[in-house]
């Protein structure tokens, strides 16, 4: 007998490669139910549940509010795998890292470190030397991974708590 299973799987189209590109006006909704879902869904250890920072922290992640960012100064990026929205990642115009969150689904599978290496990429494009970010407790670890280090400051961020950090580009 024949594992029919394993039979479809090898004549199975290739998953989808992640693509990321940059945000349009288009993709507001899509970009909002990422940030929010993150927050829920991964942010555990900054809110702790709490309904009351939770809502502090989302209430400016409407599609409005993501309309004013995208047409604002700073530039954004969708990541999608098989043409769903899985991440976002943004950078001010000062050279920081101003957002990068991953849908809960696609956590763990390489889309945030996708979107870091390409946002890093981009800040040296752009000539920066040295890259800068505002970290949350749940994802501190996943930067220092990525040789990230903490600086000495103290920060805010996401109506939470933050650590600043900053990388060497070059």
């Amino acid at each position: 007998m024949q594992n029919k299973r394993g039979i479809s799987q090898a004549f199975a189209a290739p998953a989808a490669p992640l693509e990321i590109r940059r945000a349009t006006v288009f993709d507001v909704f899509a970009i909002s139910r990422v940030l929010i879902a993150s927050i829920r869904g991964l942010c555990q250890a900054d809110h702790g549940g709490d309904a009351a920072r939770i809502a502090a922290w989302t209430v400016d992640k409407t599609p409005e509010q993501i309309r004013g960012l995208i047409a604002g100064p700073g530039c954004y990026w969708l990541a999608e795998h098989g043409g769903e929205a899985v991440a976002v990642g943004g950078l001010s115009p000062d050279g920081s890292i101003s957002l990068l969150y991953v849908a809960p689904a696609a956590a763990g599978r390489g889309t945030g470190t996708a979107m870091l290496a390409h946002l890093e990429a981009e800040l040296q494009r752009q000539g920066h030397a040295e890259g800068r970010l505002d970290a949350t407790r749940t994802a501190l670890d996943f930067y220092r991974k990525h040789g990230w280090e903490a600086t000495e400051e103290t920060g805010g961020c996401c109506a939470t708590p933050c650590i600043p950090m900053r990388k060497a580009l070059r």
